[in-house]
């Protein structure tokens, strides 16, 4: 009998396209970081900081991957198709989208303006609708694509007070996430929803207390016993984009280290 040799696994993105969006930074960044690295041609996105943008396609760039810097704003339908149309035309598709953008405000229900309510819904619901409106008919042609939406525990545990926008936008992006992955599958397109837990990323820790007492309070907590990192949330997002989720649609992963068990 001869022994049969085990040829070690390609890039898993090879040729795909993928959009990020609010990508400069945090998780993010982290995904798109991920997706070149495993041979996706990226498209970095930022709101307003077009030096963020520009150093994760340059650090892309030095690893010897493809991206794009776009600064779009995600919540607005035509930059978006702006953004959307400016892949396309660069890279000739647009395989992966990746909604990521949210804001997340502390503040107690009855302060809650209906302006700041409609800010909070534009920005981490509507603009998942307005990347899945502008990439789909792309993805439909090809008869491939990858929908993930960035939500969170909030959206299924609500474990936190005065989060109620934002509570609402979690839960939302995961029925977009289920809607969809039942009306496009017939067209080779998966949609699906990652949850982060308790990720260590930067933030305006003046809401939070200091970093390190945050870190200590919730790790003794999590039966890993480690608060998340955001290359957890990258290599999910990968994970389901890749072949490895091809039969992986209208679902969440929950990435919280044990948190909440649903």
């Amino acid at each position: 009998m001869t022994s049969q040799s085990v040829s070690a696994p390609g890039p898993r993105l090879s040729g795909k396209v993928a959009i990020v969006t609010g990508s400069g930074r945090n998780i993010g960044r982290a995904i798109a970081l991920a997706m070149a690295r495993e041979g996706a041609a990226v498209v970095i996105n930022g709101h307003s900081d077009q030096a963020a943008v520009d150093a994760v396609v340059a650090e892309i760039e030095r690893a010897g991957g493809r991206a794009i810097g776009i600064l779009a704003d995600a919540a607005n339908p035509l930059d978006v198709d702006r953004l959307v149309q400016a892949t396309v035309d660069r890279f000739g598709a647009v395989d992966i989208a990746v909604s990521n953008v949210s804001v997340r405000r502390k503040q107690p229900f009855l302060d809650i303006s209906v302006d700041d309510w409609r800010r909070t819904i534009n920005v981490n619901l509507d603009s998942a609708f307005h990347v899945a409106r502008s990439v789909l008919p792309h993805m439909k042609q090809a008869g491939f694509g990858r929908l993930i939406h960035i939500s969170g525990v909030d959206g299924f545990a609500a474990h936190l007070p005065e989060r109620v926008p934002n509570t609402v936008c979690k839960a939302g992006v995961h029925a977009l996430s289920k809607a969809l992955s039942l009306e496009f599958a017939p067209f080779g397109i998966t949609a699906n929803t990652v949850a982060p837990g308790y990720i260590d990323t930067e933030r305006d820790w003046s809401q939070y207390g200091a970093r390190e007492q945050w870190i200590a309070s919730r790790q003794q907590h999590l039966p890993v016993r480690r608060v998340g990192r955001v290359e957890d949330i990258a290599q999910a997002c990968v994970y389901l984009a890749a072949d490895s989720g091809s039969f992986i649609t209208g679902q969440v992963l929950h990435v919280n280290g044990g948190q909440f068990m649903f």
